[in-house]
């Protein structure tokens, strides 16, 4: 890959550089308004939990709590142990010649 294509990609995660040593040292901070302005209307504090958006939230905490997740977990480790099980047992019979 290119220096240039990878720095292209990359452009997204890396910030710009906003503040140099020069314009912080000098005392020259209007350059700086933009951004401690969308700084400051930031929310603070820490962020809220998701709430009902996991497995677990949604079957086993609160009101709602029931065993499905765990029901439907073994049928479906049945059903797929089933199906290899009679998979096999039919390449045993395709084999062996009676």
């Amino acid at each position: 890959m290119h220096a240039s294509l990878v720095r292209r990609q990359l452009g997204g995660l890396v910030p710009p550089k906003v503040a140099t040593p020069s314009i912080l040292s000098s005392g020259q901070g209007a350059g700086l308004a933009p951004l401690v302005q969308f700084y400051s209307k930031l929310p603070k504090g820490s962020a809220s939990a998701p709430a009902g958006f996991s497995i677990k939230a949604r079957y086993f905490n609160g009101k709602n709590a029931s065993g499905k997740p765990l029901v439907a977990l073994l049928l479906g480790m049945a059903t797929i142990g089933y199906t290899i099980d009679y998979n096999t047992h039919l390449k045993h019979h395709k084999n062996r010649a009676h």
